[in-house]
């Protein structure tokens, strides 16, 4: 974190605005900087001036099948491919927005996603049209691209062909769209059962790809190597943003993968890299070599990794980690330039506070020696920033959601955290009803629905958990009906026979409520489970079930498993979770 201590830079949304507007950068990018490279993906290299060239194309296209009045989005549903960077070009140019689809959403949610964001035009590839075909019926036209298919895709299509669709050239469609405009629609997930697209304006993008810029003081030469998923705002807006306006490059990896990783590094030349949730831990998993410093990385930024593992990754391969807190939204800042804490954000200003649900401020946290927090109950609370939303724009086609994020003229985080006695802010995890795994965020509701359904269940409840190196795990509370024993065999069977349950959906813990916390008016009280978690020293005798990654079946979570996980909290600086 040392990069934002030496590096003073604007609060979110306080970076200078590097041109008139997105279409007026890639202009400026190709005449001024036409010969450095934008981009690379395999053994294939595009141009800053190429890049434009491919962005007009791919801008006559979207002209051409957008509405020339209303929304014109384009729902994306890709891998990290240059077709998906060439949409957001075309969009830059005639004033369109991106919609991006993530692909672990299923069935009626995928179609929601597209309908909520009234996309006008699908953009796909083969490997993922069969999450579309089951709803094909009810999207918009559909295009599927081949341009960048390899051995792992199948012989699918749905629509008509990208190739046959996209002009041979075109030139530049001469629009000055307004800076103001969406340039993109990025999905989180709040209290709600459904995503909530973030509105990213042209404007957005730009200054938080100059702040990134100014973070991680790239030059023209830097590349950046993108393999966290497009349609995540890290990968957007720390990841391929900066690289538009410093202006440098940027290299497409599919997908993350922990073993191509350094070599993918080593081989395109990357000097950055952008993270979030537990690639860093993944990647330190891997077989360490000694020649692992040797590589161009510079400086990585990221967040929810946690101390020990940060510090631990930036020695390992020689660069410096830029681990920060921060939201799809923005909203929040803390001081960074203070005192290393162990654990903490950094120095909160008066502004941002932590407080209970009427708008009340917590009391501080009491902290003991090793910084766990005696008094949880408490001082934890969400916190806010009651000088107002900062470059928060708003969601779309959602004011009661964008009115409850600002309530009393303040941002609400939607995370829940708590204040030192000295006003350092530390992360305590986030609302019950929103789940981030891996660096994906996605809601407790539909799971709750399909587990409701589960043979013998009368109620779940679903909730996150904390992971012992970062972000969150799935967790279910499980009601059953008189006279059923849960069966983890049965269980499993079903669960993975759920096409609506994508694997990161999954619950990590399963708890067999006896006799759930519930309100006065007989709601299960999801804080309280969260706080009670995994413990068997605070679940009151209530059989608790583990399925670790990789492992076939759900089985009984033992009082040696429940130590393992403790000492790996201790191991990766995350021990006052345990507690919170």
């Amino acid at each position: 974190m040392s990069g934002l201590r030496s590096r003073p830079v604007p609060a979110p949304g306080q970076a200078p605005l590097v041109a008139p507007n997105a279409a007026a950068l890639l202009r400026r990018n190709a005449a001024e900087h036409g010969d450095l490279v934008a981009l690379r993906f395999g053994d294939e290299v595009w141009t800053h001036a190429q890049y434009y060239e491919e962005s007009c194309r791919y801008a006559a296209l979207l002209d051409e099948r957008l509405p020339a009045r209303g929304p014109r989005h384009v729902a994306v549903l890709l891998d990290n491919t240059p077709d998906y960077l060439f949409v957001f070009g075309a969009a830059a140019l005639i004033g369109a927005a991106v919609v991006g689809l993530n692909h672990t959403r299923r069935g009626e949610h995928l179609l929601r996603d597209v309908t909520h964001t009234d996309c006008a035009l699908v953009i796909t590839e083969p490997r993922h049209v069969a999450l579309l075909e089951p709803v094909a019926g009810d999207l918009p036209p559909v295009l599927t691209s081949r341009r960048f298919a390899d051995g792992d895709d199948p012989d699918a299509a749905l629509g008509d062909p990208l190739t046959d669709a996209l002009p041979a050239a075109a030139g530049d469609p001469g629009l000055e769209p307004d800076v103001d405009s969406i340039w993109a629609l990025i999905f989180t997930s709040g209290t709600s059962d459904a995503p909530k697209a973030v509105i990213c304006s042209q404007r957005r993008l730009l200054v938080t790809g100059n702040r990134m810029r100014m973070i991680m003081d790239l030059q023209p030469g830097d590349l950046g190597y993108v393999c966290m998923p497009l349609f995540h705002s890290n990968a957007v807006q720390v990841g391929w943003a900066p690289s538009l306006v410093t202006p440098c490059a940027v290299a497409l990896g599919r997908r993350f993968s922990a073993s191509r990783w350094l070599p993918d590094v080593r081989r395109y030349g990357a000097t950055y890299f952008n993270y979030t949730g537990k690639p860093l831990a993944y990647l330190l998993a891997q077989p360490e070599r000694p020649d692992d410093a040797d590589n161009p990385l510079r400086v990585a930024f990221g967040n929810e990794g946690s101390p020990e593992v940060v510090e631990r990754f930036g020695t390992r391969f020689g660069l410096e980690v830029i681990d920060a807190y921060g939201a799809t939204e923005g909203g929040v800042a803390v001081n960074r330039d203070a005192e290393v804490r162990a654990g903490a954000l950094g120095l909160a200003p008066d502004h941002v506070k932590v407080v209970d649900e009427e708008g009340r401020e917590k009391p501080r946290a009491v902290l003991d020696e090793r910084g766990r927090v005696l008094n949880a109950g408490e001082c934890v609370g969400e916190i806010v920033n009651t000088q107002g939303a900062g470059p928060f724009e708003g969601y779309y086609n959602n004011p009661e959601a964008t009115a409850a994020t600002t309530r009393f003229g303040w941002y609400w985080s939607g995370d829940l955290g708590y204040k030192d006695a000295d006003g350092y802010l530390y992360f305590a995890g986030r609302n019950a009803d929103w789940i981030r795994v891996d660096g994906e965020n996605f809601p407790a509701g539909p799971i709750e629905e399909a587990l409701r359904h589960a043979p013998g269940v009368v109620l779940a409840a679903v909730y996150g958990v904390p992971d012992d190196q970062a972000g969150d795990q799935v967790m279910a509370g499980l009601v059953l009906a008189d006279g059923v024993r849960f069966d983890p065999g049965a269980f499993t069977r079903w669960l993975d026979g759920q096409d609506s349950i994508g694997p990161k959906w999954r619950p990590r813990y399963v708890r067999i409520l006896r006799d759930p916390p519930t309100t006065g008016t007989n709601k299960i009280v999801k804080r309280e489970l969260v706080r009670q978690k995994f413990r068997r020293d605070l679940v009151g005798g209530d059989p608790l079930y583990v399925r670790a990654r990789g492992e076939p079946v759900y089985r009984e979570l033992t009082a040696q498993d429940e130590r393992a996980l403790h000492e790996s909290f201790v191991r990766h600086g995350r021990e006052r979770f345990w507690d919170l």
